[in-house]
């Protein structure tokens, strides 16, 4: 019996320590894909470039941050920047809300959502 949950403590483990590196290995794709994004976004919370900052855009509410003029429809979209919304905002943020003005190359991959997503999350 100690054997058997032994070994069902060593599986768990083991599946914890997986998903951890998964979650990591996400981040990481995540992080290279970012880098694009680097053009338009700051990575320094107090800083904006042509956009926001992406410092803790996860569960922040759209159009917030201060010193950044937001389009008028993303202003008004009432968007909370959850998984699903951030999902929605880069497969194609022209249908998502019409009239924003930032335009960027549509991700329709889903994994390459996961991955950014993943790694937004951290900022």
């Amino acid at each position: 019996m100690k054997a058997k949950l032994a070994l069902l403590g060593l599986a768990a483990s083991l599946s914890f320590s997986a998903v951890a590196d998964t979650e990591e290995m996400m981040q990481a794709a995540g992080k290279e894909q970012f880098n694009k994004c680097t053009a338009c976004h700051s990575l320094d919370e107090s800083k904006n470039a042509f956009g926001p900052s992406l410092i803790g855009v996860f569960g922040r509410e759209a159009a917030s941050l201060p010193r950044f003029a937001y389009s008028d429809a993303l202003s008004k979209s009432g968007i909370t920047w959850t998984e699903d919304n951030l999902r929605k905002w880069i497969a194609g943020n022209d249908q998502f809300v019409p009239g924003t003005r930032m335009r960027h190359v549509e991700i329709t991959d889903k994994a390459e959502q996961d991955y950014l997503i993943a790694y937004l999350k951290t900022l």
